[in-house]
């Protein structure tokens, strides 16, 4: 068996088994050629042919694709994955399945996105050629992305409420001074935790010499739901809870932190601007009449307002210098006072009457069409005496129209009052575009965007005809 050697002799240049200059441009034919041929082979003399050797056959070329990803161990055939994924429409920042996109006209999704069909929307081809449809479409799905704008906004603007207290809860005191003082008590902030949460409530201690609150009142605030511009009762201190307390015996929790009373925010507000400061008043009386609709409403009504009693914080998610949130707490002074039938005279109307041109004496005079209706405003309550209700709509009417050039006195009622329907739907549209302008623009809402939301979700032509008849008949 002969065994493989290496040639003594290298191959002279014109051997027929190597090419003068070969270029190649397959890696297998290199590879090929690179190792010795026959001719190399230890031969025996008579065995050496002269005849050219021909090459081998060229393998195939290769085609090297990139990968797009690292290779992972046993990824299976193409071929091999018959099932096939759903497709799934691409809605805002979340994806969703078609059976959940799909929604008929008669219920229409909550939130309007671009990726709806058209079906949703309540168009067809029919309702493209008639402008009167077209406006209908658009008009409810204002009112209705109007909702959820005041929905959401008054979730951020309250936060979430803290809930009643229970057994097991610890309390600690942060401050030894009161945070604020009102006319009647002293309010000092309080931590109470249980296991991981905790929130920071304010005890609510009566000062010396105060009148004793009435029961009934006091029962009336723990039973209230949560209300923006009601204080909220969580419950009671318990004696002995916290060594070193300034005060004795068991004192109410309420969940809002006061920063100050209404009647030291006027010492710095009538500073302003006449402009601005009136704007604030309309602002402060505008959810005073919002909380005092909620107490008539149960059949309450408050024996005494006085601004000492009425509490300012700042509301949650706004920013620092914007309006503040207003908190009635002076339950302590309400008394029964079940609603008379409609048209009847509102128990609150003079002190609001009295409140108001009390506040409108502190600045200077304004001209502004808003000092206007505000005095005309303190006339009619004194005059008329409307309820809360009718006294909350003259008030969102001053602050975002329509103003008295839109009632045609002349005009009979029902066109005139027809013609409201447009101007709202009006202001409902570019108001829906300023929030989402604010927005774009990474601006926090304030309590004043809040507060036109909700007048504008609410307002009908017949509650803004009834504002303009108190107004300006």
């Amino acid at each position: 068996m002969s065994s493989r050697e290496t040639p003594t002799e290298p191959p002279e240049p014109d051997d027929p088994t190597w090419s003068t200059q070969p270029t190649y441009s397959n890696l297998g034919e290199i590879r090929a050629h690179l190792l010795p041929s026959k001719a190399c082979r230890s031969r025996t003399p008579g065995s050496l042919s002269t005849d050219p050797q021909p090459l081998p056959p060229p393998l195939p070329k290769k085609i090297l694709t990139r990968t797009q990803s690292l290779p992972n161990r046993r990824t299976p055939h193409a071929s091999s994955i018959q099932v096939q994924l759903p497709r799934r429409p691409f809605l805002e920042s979340h994806s969703v399945d078609e059976s959940q996109a799909e929604v008929g006209p008669a219920c229409p999704p909550a939130e309007l996105t671009f990726g709806l069909t058209d079906g949703p929307l309540g168009l067809s081809l029919r309702n493209l050629h008639s402008p009167e449809a077209v406006h209908a479409a658009l008009a409810a799905w204002q009112l209705q992305g109007l909702h959820a704008i005041y929905a959401r906004l008054r979730a951020r603007l309250m936060g979430g409420h803290p809930g009643p207290c229970r057994p097991g809860h610890g309390f600690r005191l942060l401050d030894s001074s009161p945070c604020v003082e009102s006319g009647d008590a002293l309010y000092y902030r309080v931590v109470r935790v249980h296991e991981d949460a905790w929130h920071i409530l304010v005890a609510k201690v009566p000062k010396p010499g105060a009148d004793v609150p009435h029961p009934w009142g006091l029962e009336l605030q723990a039973s209230l739901s949560p209300h923006f511009n009601l204080q909220g009762l969580c419950g009671l201190v318990p004696e002995g809870t916290l060594p070193g307390a300034p005060w004795r015996g068991a004192v109410a929790l309420v969940a809002e932190v006061p920063e100050r009373t209404v009647a030291q925010w006027l010492v710095e507000a009538c500073t302003q601007p006449p402009e601005e400061f009136v704007w604030a008043v309309a602002l402060v009386l505008l959810q005073l009449s919002a909380a005092l609709e909620f107490l008539e409403a149960w059949g309450a009504a408050l024996v005494e307002l006085r601004p000492e009693n009425l509490l300012l914080a700042a509301p949650r998610g706004c920013v620092a210098t914007g309006h503040p949130r207003l908190l009635l707490a002076d339950f302590g002074r309400v008394c029964l006072q079940p609603p008379g039938p409609p048209g009847s005279p509102g128990p609150h109307a003079p002190q609001l009457g009295s409140l108001l041109r009390q506040l409108l004496g502190l600045a200077a005079p304004s001209t502004t069409p808003l000092a206007a209706g505000l005095e005309r405003l303190a006339a009619q309550l004194t005059r008329l005496q409307p309820s809360a209700s009718r006294t909350r709509g003259a008030l969102q009417a001053l602050l975002w129209g329509p103003g008295p050039e839109v009632r045609d006195r002349g005009a009979p009622l029902g066109p005139w009052l027809r013609a409201l329907g447009p101007w709202l739907r009006l202001r409902r549209g570019l108001l829906v575009l300023r929030l989402a302008e604010r927005a774009a623009g990474g601006e926090a809402p304030s309590l004043e965007d809040w507060l036109c939301c909700e007048y504008l979700a609410e307002a009908t032509e017949s509650s803004m005809g009834q504002a303009l008849a108190l107004l300006w008949d």
